[in-house]
């Protein structure tokens, strides 16, 4: 009996779970897409580059489909079987809310554990794919060579101007040419075609009814007109002509990886714990030696630090040797200006280290929280997902519908609910109000007594508004 109800439970979620990560992961990726979109268009790209972003950018994006997939899919299952009676039957038969979700929580669990071994190793090498994949289409200037009404110098050595076109097809073109020094070309033509050639090292011009302008020797062109002469030029016409232009140096091209490697979303939890060390390490070495130098131009701390050598017999030169104190009654008036000066200057310059240490200090702790807030949030991640799944389906329990309907309503409302306070989680620690733990486990601690409270009423089939349920669960009120 009880291996049908697993294999039944398992199935019942299964497709649920799904449906809503595949339509999840396409909402997704459609407002990637609106971000970028261009970034993307009218560069020429290839299908396959734009193939291989959408790859790495979904990667990336599990970790914010898989919990809505998640809390969806366990409203809907839970709700289909109590909306069709069928998780009526299985309490008649004796089986608790419990057992019915046992099947379903060892899936869930082993999703978790699988959600961070993705999350550790996969993610951050997809993190630094398509970072350094958009990044090289964002630095292709292709797209920006033909607007509409304005002349585009975009290419060096090209001024191009068109009137009006779509895609391909344009008309009333004009290319100006100066990119040898001795000529400057002009061509003109009513209407054309641009495309560009298999390799993408060159962009072609088919043109129709034009006509070719060249000026010779324009850099004698200034003392041409003072002295009032001509310079050679000519002019030729055609009905149809191709004009084919390199644009080697604006095709798209593969940055090297290692540039955007030192990046902390694009490492796992071992490199990122290694990397939290060494920055502790590191400050606190600063910090000594910053103490140690501020400590050695104090003349009181550093008398008492060469006294303290001297009692261990130790040999000093006479300059490091401490002097003997000075009667204040003993300084004139000069003298006593110009130590009160000298004192001025040295505080104001220990002010001034003191500020820029302070800055340095601070960079370090923001590197290092920034680093625990990925660290735990790596962690995070699949404790949430087993949250919202024991929030998901005793909710399913009790609304009792199923389907794409109020179910789909109830887990948005709920996952603006965990996405809000993980943000807000997330930014506070950023800024260093929270901890970095309470930050990013914030969406934690705050849904799971809401889990407790739906999976102990669903348990129970009481009602989770209901004013006694509250005085039962809490222990107040009249007895």
């Amino acid at each position: 009996m009880f291996k049908r109800l697993y294999i039944f439970s398992i199935r019942s979620f299964t497709g649920p779970f799904i449906i809503t990560f595949c339509i999840s992961m396409f909402m997704l990726i459609m407002q990637f897409l609106w971000k970028y979109i261009d970034d993307l268009i009218g560069k020429g790209i290839d299908f396959l580059v734009i193939l291989e972003l959408f790859m790495y950018v979904s990667a990336t994006l599990i970790p914010l489909a898989l919990p809505l997939a998640m809390l969806l899919s366990s409203i809907m299952t839970m709700g289909n079987l109590a909306e069709n009676n069928e998780l009526t039957a299985l309490k008649s038969a004796g089986l608790s809310l419990f057992r019915i979700l046992k099947p379903l929580t060892v899936i869930v669990v082993i999703l978790g554990f699988c959600t961070f071994l993705f999350a550790n190793f996969v993610i951050p090498v997809a993190n630094l794919k398509w970072r350094a994949l958009i990044y090289d289409i964002q630095e292709t200037k292709i797209a920006t060579i033909l607007t509409p009404g304005t002349y585009s110098s975009v290419l060096d050595g090209y001024s191009i101007k068109i009137s009006e076109g779509n895609d391909q097809e344009f008309k009333d073109i004009v290319i100006h040419d100066h990119s040898s020094p001795n000529v400057i070309k002009t061509v003109k033509a009513k209407s054309g075609e641009v495309y560009k050639s298999e390799s993408g090292n060159y962009l072609y011009f088919n043109l129709n009814q034009g006509e070719v302008i060249e000026e010779l020797f324009v850099n004698n062109r200034s003392e041409m007109f003072r002295s009032g002469s001509f310079y050679p030029g000519r002019r030729s016409s055609f009905k149809q002509a191709s004009y084919k232009i390199d644009i080697r140096g604006f095709t798209m091209s593969r940055s090297n990886e290692k540039l955007f490697e030192n990046q902390y979303e694009m490492w796992n939890v071992f490199q990122i714990s290694k990397a939290m060390d060494s920055i502790q390490r590191n400050a606190r070495k600063i910090r000594n030696n910053f103490l140690l130098s501020l400590k050695n131009e104090h003349a009181y701390l550093r008398t008492k630090s060469l006294n303290g050598i001297t009692e261990r017999n130790m040999h000093l030169p006479d300059s490091l040797a401490p002097k003997e104190a000075i009667d204040v009654a003993s300084i004139n008036d000069l003298d006593k200006i110009r130590a009160y000066e000298s004192a001025v200057s040295k505080i104001r310059r220990v002010n001034q280290n003191l500020d820029g240490q302070k800055e340095f200090m601070k960079t370090f702790e923001k590197s290092i929280r920034q680093f625990e807030i990925e660290f735990h949030r790596k962690l995070a991640l699949p404790v949430a997902i087993v949250v919202l799944f024991f929030i998901g389906a005793p909710l399913g329990a009790i609304v009792r519908k199923g389907g794409f309907g109020a179910p789909v309503v109830i887990a948005a409302l709920l996952f603006l609910v965990y996405y809000v306070i993980t943000e807000l989680g997330s930014n506070l620690a950023e800024s260093g109000t929270l901890s970095p733990v309470l930050g990013v486990w914030l969406a934690t601690f705050v849904l799971a007594p809401v889990a407790f409270i739906l999976l102990r009423s669903a348990a129970m089939d009481s009602r989770v508004f209901d004013k006694e349920t509250w005085k039962k669960m809490f222990k107040f009120g009249s007895k």
